[in-house]
């Protein structure tokens, strides 16, 4: 094989496609990129055996051929390089020859024939997306993916189904729950749970001008293709839970306040916590005021934010880091909590009526 490609965009190719690559793993040929050339194209692909990312890009292919080579090294070797171009060239026995100016490298590859053969989606459930709609409803939910598999790994994924024109993206870790909702213009139904990790990555290949993503959902398989590349990943199986259940009809108390103010309150009162100090923020409200209250080895922080609240007075317990996920991920104006008492969760929602994009559900802490 002997190709000629711009270095800069194959830098950026291999960079975006190295994301799927795992470093720990006792097969060396996964720690790889395959490379596959003919004439004028180029074809990357690399492969985890759970997600896998393919590329296509033109260059000048003197020599056809295939190989796979460490994608960490080629990344650093491209991204020191100074020239324009990059030549590469792999003999019989699979030595790989890289020049650009006036450097050259001399890697081993490994033979192509090696690289696992990665799944393709023929048929399935077609969506096209609005890339900044996907985005959004991403970053509302994907902080409350479990990130330990567990007993349940359905847990690990984000739950989407459109139904009625009704887009839903939930989250569930066991101790809080994320959903956002989006009215779309697809008339397809269905229901699916992809891994946070891929759903993830596939946010990271969307660029300022990315319009739209186009899905392929398989029995097994979710397929994007997000301006040229196209991304691959299983399905998570199983059922997800019934959330619906887990969210209460009824309320006895609700407390309205100014999404801004509570959350540069919570955001200061949480200065003095930390992943050793897990002390939750001591929540207690009347009829005015709420006062934010927090006590750890380093020291003690109080805040109060005025608020509109209904039913009796309440103290209650809140992790700090699920409520700030929650609060950021709010869509600003004013905010509802809504409680039922100290040892049940508080379900956190829009104050206008009519915004049903989001709702968020924390579990409480015990207060000492």
């Amino acid at each position: 094989m002997k190709i000629l490609v711009e270095r800069a965009s194959f830098l950026d190719a291999v960079s975006k496609l190295q994301k799927v690559v795992t470093n720990k793993t006792s097969m060396p040929i996964l720690e790889g990129i395959l490379i596959s050339a003919e004439e004028g194209l180029l074809t990357l692909a690399t492969y985890n055996l759970e997600m896998g990312m393919k590329k296509e890009m033109y260059a000048k292919c003197e020599e056809p051929g295939d190989i796979v080579i460490n994608v960490r090294l080629l990344s650093d070797i491209l991204r020191k390089l100074s020239g324009v171009q990059v030549e590469i060239e792999c003999d019989d026995n699979l030595m790989c020859h890289i020049k650009s100016g006036e450097a050259t490298f001399e890697i081993m590859g490994m033979a192509a024939s090696d690289f696992p053969e990665m799944p393709s989606v023929s048929e399935g459930t077609k969506l096209k997306l609005h890339a900044k709609i996907f985005c959004e409803m991403v970053k509302g939910t994907i902080f409350a993916v479990s990130q330990v598999e567990g007993t349940k790994p359905i847990l690990t994924g984000i739950n989407i189904s459109i139904e009625d024109n009704m887009l839903k993206f939930v989250a569930i870790d066991g101790y809080r729950l994320a959903k956002r909702s989006q009215k779309v213009d697809l008339n397809e139904n269905i229901e699916f749970t992809a891994s946070g990790k891929a759903i993830n990555e596939m946010v990271k290949l969307v660029e300022e001008n990315t319009e739209n993503i186009d899905f392929t959902i398989g029995k097994r398989l979710i397929c994007a293709n997000i301006d040229g590349y196209v991304f691959i990943s299983r399905l998570l199986e199983g059922e997800f839970v019934k959330y619906e259940k887990l969210i209460p009809e009824e309320f006895k108390q609700k407390m309205t306040v100014n999404g801004h103010d509570i959350i540069e309150s919570v955001d200061r009162v949480s200065l003095l916590i930390n992943d050793i100090f897990t002390t939750p923020i001591r929540c207690t409200v009347n009829e005015d005021t709420l006062f934010l209250n927090c006590a750890t080895t380093l020291g003690r922080a109080n805040e109060k934010v005025k608020v509109k609240l209904e039913g009796e007075e309440l103290e209650i317990g809140l992790n700090s880091r699920y409520l700030n996920d929650a609060l950021k991920a709010c869509d600003g104006g004013n905010i509802l909590f809504k409680f039922n008492g100290a040892n049940s969760g508080v379900v956190i929602v829009s104050a206008d009526e009519n915004n049903k994009d989001f709702l968020y559900l924390i579990m409480p802490m015990r207060l000492k």
